[in-house]
Order: C-alpha cells, then structure tokens, then sequence
C-alpha cells in the first residue's frame, strides 16, 4: 500500500483520483479547502474503513497549508498530486485585463503547488516512491499555444511546469522525481460539457503514467496518455 496525497479532492480530477486510488486499497489523504462542505468526500471518508483521511488546506493560504501539515498524521507520503488550481474569469484577453484576477490565478495555480511541495516535502523525501506530480494543462505549452487568449490561466500553467522543472534539479540530491502532466480536455466545470475526455478517462490513463514513474523521469511534461508534451 502506498500513501497518497491529493490537493483540490473535493472535485473534477481531485475528486476521481481520490475515487480511483481508494478502489485500488491505497491510502488516500485528501486535501480540500473546505472539508465541512465536501459531502462527496466525507461519504467516501465513511465508505473507506479508514483508508482516507481528510485535510484541511487552501493552497492559496501558506498559514493554512502549514497547519495542514501540522495536523496530518501520516509521516511517509509516496506521492503528493497537485490537482487544485483555477481557470479564472473574464479579463484574460488583452485590452480587458483584470489584474486582480490574474494575481488570484497565479497565486493558487503557481504557488499553491509549490506551499505544498515545501510543506510535505521531508515527508516525501521518507517515502518509497518520493514522487510529486503536478497536474498542468497543454495550454501551459508555448510550443502548443497556436490560439491565443486565456492570458492568466496560460501564464499560471506555464510558471507551474518551470517551478517543477527547477524542483525536479534541487529536489534531485534527495531522490525525489517532480513531473508535470497534462489531464486532456476534461469533462469537469472547468473543462466544461464539450471537452473529449470524462474525470474517469483522464484519471485511469494518468494513474497509469504515474504508476511507471522514477528518477529518470524528473523534470519532464507528460500527456495523459504517457507521450512526451512539447514545452
């Protein structure tokens, strides 16, 4: 059994991962920013006979992502998810920018990942696998960014994949493997009811990837599927 960690398991991907991993007979500690409102999460808390354990944690709050590590019980954690993270509102085009909104992107999509990385990172560095995934988005891409538009959520993915290239080459003497990775188009709120993929498609194909990585991954952008993604 192995133990995992999930940010934003409240909904979409964060939710199924959470979903996926349990009915697999792994322990699943599941991070959301409001457990007292996440009815899914507490039924499957019930359901689990003690193999997930809520946390209580905004990724956009150091304090409350401290005191998130504070509280949590377990000291080994295999592999940390970072799954929470906004698309933001309007103003992402140029000419009606709105700059406020744009901090708020960052701030939860790119050092979200990065309060928890260094919140839980001894207990990573203690694990078997010693492995944080950080889900990004093809629109992070610049390679792949042949459309325009979405200023901030573009901006905020594409920080995220450099940030964990750098933790991948710091984080590299303690053994721990930092990979980004792409869902797909994702049925959820923000994919919205067009995208390609359902939660439970994304979410098998990327546990699959997961499942393969190692050290000699570290640093790399991955597709859903286990193909490489052009930076």
């Amino acid at each position: 059994m192995t133990t995992i960690l999930i940010t934003g398991a409240n909904r979409g991907l964060g939710l199924e991962f959470t979903r996926q991993y349990l009915a697999e007979g792994q322990a699943v500690i599941a991070a959301t920013r409001n457990a007292g409102a996440a009815h899914r999460l507490r039924q499957l808390e019930r359901d689990s006979k003690g193999s997930l354990t809520l946390v209580e944690a905004d990724v956009g709050d150091t304090a409350s992502v401290r005191r998130a590590a504070a509280h949590t019980p377990i000291t080994s954690i295999d592999v940390l998810i970072n799954c929470a993270g906004v698309f933001g509102g309007d103003g992402q085009t140029i000419g009606s920018i709105d700059y406020h909104e744009w901090m708020r992107v960052l701030d939860i999509n790119v050092l979200g990942p990065m309060r928890m990385c260094e919140a839980f990172l001894d207990r990573v560095a203690q694990s078997d696998r010693r492995l944080i995934v950080t889900i990004t988005s093809g629109m992070g891409s610049l390679a792949d960014n042949t459309s325009g538009g979405y200023i901030a959520y573009r901006t905020s993915k594409a920080a995220v994949n450099m940030a964990m290239r750098t933790a991948a080459i710091d984080l590299r003497p303690r053994g721990i493997t930092c990979v980004v990775l792409n869902p797909g188009w994702v049925k959820t709120d923000m994919g919205g009811p067009n995208a390609k993929l359902t939660p439970e498609q994304s979410v098998t194909a990327m546990r699959r990837v997961i499942a393969e990585l190692g050290p000699k991954d570290s640093g790399r952008f991955y597709n859903y599927d286990g193909r490489e993604y052009p930076w």
